[in-house]
């Protein structure tokens, strides 16, 4: 067994994507009923979580992992941290008065300026007290290279309990695995040229073999990735919030009663997602302002996430994503008609095979050289500006979570920005709410708090707009 993993392609991208002005770090706030985890002092009981995180590291390997660069192609791998440290990884900090959201909100955006430390398991998971109404937050950020949503939700499923009463077992014992030598790496990266080289030729036998199902195989796969290039391959609409960003971010989140979401879905077909997309829709509307060129030329094109993890798969790490390209109707004014565009793309999508293509795209550099691809790939995407925001939805669990029995009250997801996107998306159901996390770039969305009142305003008219007539 290889004493070090290789990245895959796609984790690696945000890997070298990453830049001081774009972080590739995934943030998710829970806010907790804090009387459980009191101290007699009226304090937090950081010890406590920290024996309690330590309980449950064993379930998560690559947390007490960093990053090392090969040394023939500098593509990252993944080595045990000889000089792994959990307190530097859980950090405590108390707001200043009067603790309500205004300061959390302040506090996070700081946390989340800051990029991780790449010589340490690139994870961090703030306690934040002093939070009013006797309450108090958990804020993790945990690389992107590590996790993307799916794989996110199955990492809180591990650290958190549907239990209110929960003992902390002992911690099992940990020894990291030796550091890697040159001589490792070399003999690694030699077995798995051969190996892929072995797999290249085996999969030429199989297609000789069976040449008409290999053509068929060629001609659905080369449908595929035209489908991608061809959704992705465009100029998206130039917004105040498609701008080169800096490293500075403000945060706001709200939640959305789920419940309502369904009736909405029930009432005009479609699915929550579609709900979901269509709120974001009239919320732009009002917060991008009247354009009298909307209806002829504005594009404004989103990207949404699409796990391709087989059923069952419950991996707590790793990315395993594509995508899929949608133009948003944030130029018409009418919310059902605004609904039923959202609904027929994104029906016209399922039925199409670009996800697949672009899937198919991203394990094709598992046999080349990925570093300079990925970089160049990187490049690309900014120069194109295929799109103008991320938004990503992620089913969470329904029942209440709990910490050490302190209740899980709110959850809000946070992406990262990439280059030339100044705002985004993240919705995450969790116990009858659709948290949404609002990310923005400092400067280029300082009424992002707009925003956030628009999104509500704009789920208040689809649901009346759903609503039975009289």
């Amino acid at each position: 067994m290889l004493p070090y993993e290789r990245l895959s392609p796609q984790d690696a991208s945000f890997v070298f994507w990453e830049r001081r002005e774009t972080p590739m770090h995934v943030g998710a706030l829970g806010i907790l009923e804090a009387k459980t985890l009191l101290t007699a002092d009226g304090g937090i009981d950081a010890d406590r979580i920290a024996k309690h995180v330590e309980s449950r590291l064993h379930l998560l390997p690559r947390y007490r992992q960093r990053l090392r660069f090969l040394p023939i192609d500098a593509h990252p791998a993944w080595v045990d941290d000889e000089h792994f440290d959990l307190h530097h990884h859980l950090r405590r900090a108390a707001l200043p008065r009067p603790g309500g959201e205004g300061e959390l909100k302040e506090f996070v955006a700081r946390v989340l300026s800051e990029r991780l430390d790449r010589d340490k398991p690139l994870w961090e998971m703030w306690i934040i007290e002093g939070l009013e109404g006797g309450r108090c937050a958990l804020l993790t950020k945990v690389h992107h290279c590590m996790v993307d949503g799916t794989s996110g939700m199955n990492l809180l499923t591990l650290l958190m309990s549907q239990q209110p009463d929960e003992d902390t077992p002992p911690a099992p014992q940990w020894s990291p695995a030796p550091a890697p030598t040159t001589r490792d790496f070399l003999l690694g990266e030699t077995a798995r040229g051969i190996e892929a080289a072995r797999s290249l030729a085996a999969g030429a036998w199989r297609a000789a073999r069976t040449p008409l199902a290999s053509l068929r195989s060629v001609r659905r796969a080369g449908e595929a990735v035209a489908q991608a290039l061809d959704a992705g391959v465009r100029f998206a609409a130039t917004t105040h919030l498609n701008q080169p960003i800096g490293p500075y971010r403000r945060i706001e989140w709200l939640a959305l009663d789920l419940a309502k979401a369904k009736q909405v879905k029930q009432k005009l077909g479609g699915t929550v997602n579609d709900v979901v997309l269509a709120t974001v829709a009239g919320a732009l509307h009002r917060f991008l302002g009247g354009r009298s060129d909307w209806r002829a030329r504005f594009d404004y094109r989103i990207v949404i996430p699409v796990n391709m993890r087989p059923p069952g798969d419950t991996r707590a790490g790793g990315n395993c994503v594509s995508a899929y390209f949608l133009s948003l109707p944030v130029s018409d004014a009418d919310p059902r008609r605004r609904y039923r565009i959202v609904r027929s793309a994104t029906e016209r999508l399922k039925d199409s095979r670009a996800a697949e293509g672009i899937d198919l795209l991203t394990r094709a550099l598992d046999y080349a050289t990925a570093p300079p691809l990925l970089r160049l790939g990187g490049q690309l995407i900014s120069w194109l500006r295929p799109y103008n925001l991320i938004v990503t939805n992620v089913p969470g669990p329904q029942m209440a979570l709990y910490v050490l029995g302190a209740r899980l009250v709110e959850l809000y997801p946070l992406l990262p920005l990439f280059d030339r996107q100044g705002l985004g998306i993240a919705v995450l159901s969790y116990c009858g709410q659709l948290g949404i996390g609002l990310i923005g770039d400092r400067e280029l969305a300082p009424d992002l708090a707009g925003l956030r009142d628009a999104l509500d305003d704009a789920f208040a008219e689809l649901v009346d707009a759903a609503a039975p007539r009289r």
